[in-house]
């Protein structure tokens, strides 16, 4: 693929900037109906949007976050059109990756982004469909089960590797990116974890006490 390096970079830097793209703060600030950091836990994602009473916007937020990192892949899958089938793995996952990132750590925010949840869905979504798929019904079976939003985004995120690696046989490149972003759910849901271990997360439509936002440095 010609200019190689530079397709590179722009698969990287552009997915970061798209995933570094707050759409809980930008749907919110529209609405007139403040911002999500100032609210509930003082996250920019969907279930803290929701507390803000707005479904609507709390609905934007999720297509708007899981759109970003569908929006990346396919900008890869363009960029790398008529590329060998490895070179084209490899940017998918490259962007996807970015994107993810720039979720969790968005440059317009000082690098204070989301947990990642609703992005992990739109770029496995669009980079390994069926992948996607079966993480996105993990997540419903055990949201049934159980009622506890982070827990079914954990379960997904833990048996997204096996679905690409024995499942689907999906690319290394896939499924090194399902193991990448599988492990910043995790880091970044640390608190909910400890929760869980303990019985006190709450459940799903249980409500949740309103948290002060995190302390500005």
């Amino acid at each position: 693929m010609p200019n190689e390096p530079l397709v590179i970079a722009a698969v990287m830097v552009g997915g970061y900037l798209l995933g570094s793209t707050p759409f809980g703060v930008i749907s919110m600030r529209l609405a007139g109906a403040g911002d999500p950091r100032n609210i509930g836990s003082g996250n920019i994602g969907a279930t803290n949007v929701l507390r803000s009473g707005r479904k609507d916007l709390a609905l934007l937020t999720l297509l708007g976050d899981g759109g970003k990192g569908a929006l990346a892949v396919l900008a890869a899958v363009l960029l790398t059109r008529g590329a060998p089938d490895a070179t084209r793995h490899m940017m998918v996952a490259l962007a996807a990756g970015s994107a993810f990132l720039g979720h969790l750590f968005p440059v317009f925010l000082k690098f204070r982004g989301g947990k990642g949840v609703s992005t992990f869905f739109g770029t496995l979504l669009a980079a390994a469909f069926p992948v996607g798929l079966a993480a996105a019904a993990t997540w419903i079976l055990m949201a049934i089960l159980f009622r506890i939003s982070s827990l079914a985004a954990l379960t997904a995120a833990a048996l997204a590797p096996l679905f690409a690696l024995f499942v689907f046989n999906s690319p290394h490149a896939i499924v090194t990116l399902t193991l990448f972003m599988g492990a910043l759910i995790f880091v970044r849901h640390q608190d909910n974890l400890r929760r869980i271990l303990k019985g006190q997360e709450p459940r799903i439509g249980g409500g949740k006490p309103a948290e002060p936002p995190p302390a500005a440095p």
